[in-house]
Parts: structure tokens; C-alpha cells; sequence
């Protein structure tokens, strides 16, 4: 009879244990309770208006869906945990666990879906050329032969172009977008080509406000989506949360913060699943 006694008493301290466990456990998944929990996500920091780090924090538009759908998976923004996440390393990132999702330009692609699931899309964007203001030359992308025309050393954007558009532009490679801007300024090149969400982002700068257009050509679908571990639950979530900032206007609240002073002709929120190919 004792120790029927001492047993029922120890299970009853073990059930006690186990249960303050799993109330005070983390749950990356779910927006887990607990003091200490965090989130980490993966961002561009180089990206004006959409994904950039600043001496004040981090700002853009994906920094803003990725800040919702941080606090609709029940995480404030402090335990969010921002990683740089280059182009070359997202799918690696997930895979390896170090991020819960990535929100940084990441067009869903069926490659990469074979690594990797994508929440989303959350914004089409289209590949695009940027434009000094005054320039009246370049109307459509056949205007573009002869063009000197940047992009970032190793891109496939500027290639794009020059396989399909506009067999006789010059092509100009420089190692970042900043440089293509500043040469696109002085009038070194004509035009500069990458998503126009990202073009948008750069002509959002306060610097660069009112010295460039956006050429509206349209040229290819980017269907930014939010990557998460293949098979993981927080897709379903995250959709969630992405229905949700579109419904309540959040969605196009961070399109004109971010994009606004391009003047960004956007198009509107896509649904869930909607993939444009």
C-alpha cells in the first residue's frame, strides 16, 4: 500500500513537471508562450524599400509583411530576429533551420519549391527598367537596343534583355545597384534593369527623389513568396496572416510607405496560390 502510495504521488509531481515544460517550452511554429521565445527571420539588408538594415533598425516593405506575420504567429516585435538572408543562401538557410521563415524578394520558382515551401505570394512584381526622369527616348523594351544597359554583375536580368527584348543593348555589369544608379545619374548608362519593385525601392530614396521613372514595361512575373522548411505547418499560417493584412489595408499601407514617392504602379494584392507564370 505504500508504495502504491509514493508511486501516485511521484507520477502526480512528474504529470506537475511535464506540464510546467510545456507551458514554458517553445514552439517556433505555433507563436509559442513563454518570456524568451523568439522568431527568426530572413531579410535582404541592402535593398532600399523592401529589405534594408539601418542605424535605426530594419525598414521596407518585406521588413513590414514580415513584421505582420510575426505578430499574427503571436510574436511581438521585439522577439523578432532578423538574419541577412543573400539570394545564394535562402534555401540553405531553411533547410539548415537557422530562420523560421524568409520574407527578402524571393520569387517562388518550381526549382526552388522542390527545396523549399512558399507561403504566398504576397506581391507580383515584374521585371523592369529605371529611367533618368527627362528621358523621353526609351518607350518599350525595343528602345532598349542600343541603350547602354545595367545590371548587377551576375544577374540574369540585363541577360534577359539581351536574349529576348533587345538583342543590341550595350550591357553594362557594375557590383552593385548603387553603382548603376550613380552611373545612371551622370549619364554613363541609359537604364538600369532588375524587378521594379526593387527599382521602386531605390527611387523611393530621399537622394534619388524625383531623378527617375520607372520604364512600366513589365517584362517578366516575380511572385515574391515567404519561404519556410519544406513541410512545415507555418505555411498555412502565414497564409493566414497574409489574408489578413490584405483585409484590413495594412497590405497597401506598406506599399505606399515604401513605394510611394516612385510613384510604384503596383499590382494588386495576389491571392494565395495565385502563381503568375
Amino acid at each position: 500500500m505504500k508504495l502504491r502510495k509514493v508511486s501516485a504521488a511521484s507520477a502526480t509531481v512528474l504529470a506537475l513537471a511535464l506540464a510546467a515544460t510545456a507551458c514554458g517550452g517553445d514552439d517556433k511554429d505555433g507563436g509559442s508562450s513563454g518570456d524568451d521565445k523568439k522568431v527568426t527571420v530572413g531579410i535582404k539588408f541592402d535593398q532600399p524599400g523592401l529589405g534594408q538594415k539601418t542605424p535605426d533598425g530594419y525598414e521596407g516593405f518585406d521588413v513590414d509583411v514580415a513584421t505582420y506575420v510575426a505578430k499574427k504567429l503571436g510574436y511581438t516585435e521585439d522577439q523578432i530576429e532578423w538574419k541577412e538572408s543573400k539570394s545564394a543562401d535562402r534555401e540553405t538557410m531553411l533547410q539548415r533551420g537557422d530562420v523560421d521563415f524568409i520574407a527578402a524578394t524571393y520569387s517562388i520558382t518550381p526549382e526552388r519549391s522542390e527545396k523549399v515551401d512558399f507561403a504566398g505570394p504576397y506581391l507580383l512584381a515584374h521585371q523592369d527598367v529605371l529611367l533618368r526622369s527627362d528621358d523621353d527616348k526609351i518607350k518599350s523594351p525595343d528602345d532598349l537596343n542600343d541603350a547602354k544597359l545595367c545590371s548587377v554583375t551576375g544577374s540574369t536580368s540585363a541577360q534577359n534583355v539581351k536574349k529576348k527584348l533587345a538583342p543590341k543593348a550595350q550591357l553594362q555589369n557594375y557590383p552593385t545597384y548603387s553603382a548603376c544608379l550613380t552611373g545612371l545619374q551622370n549619364g554613363a548608362i541609359d537604364a538600369l534593369t532588375t524587378d521594379d519593385s526593387i527599382l521602386a525601392g531605390y527611387a523611393s530614396q530621399s537622394q534619388f527623389k524625383g531623378k527617375f521613372k520607372l520604364g512600366g514595361f513589365k517584362m517578366t512575373n516575380e511572385n515574391y513568396g515567404i519561404g519556410v522548411k519544406k513541410g512545415s505547418d507555418l505555411k498555412a499560417k502565414i497564409n493566414d496572416a497574409l489574408e489578413a493584412m490584405v483585409a484590413d489595408g495594412a497590405w497597401d499601407k506598406a506599399v505606399k510607405d515604401n513605394f510611394g514617392p516612385a510613384e510604384y504602379k503596383n499590382e494588386p494584392a495576389p491571392k494565395i496560390g495565385d502563381v503568375k507564370s
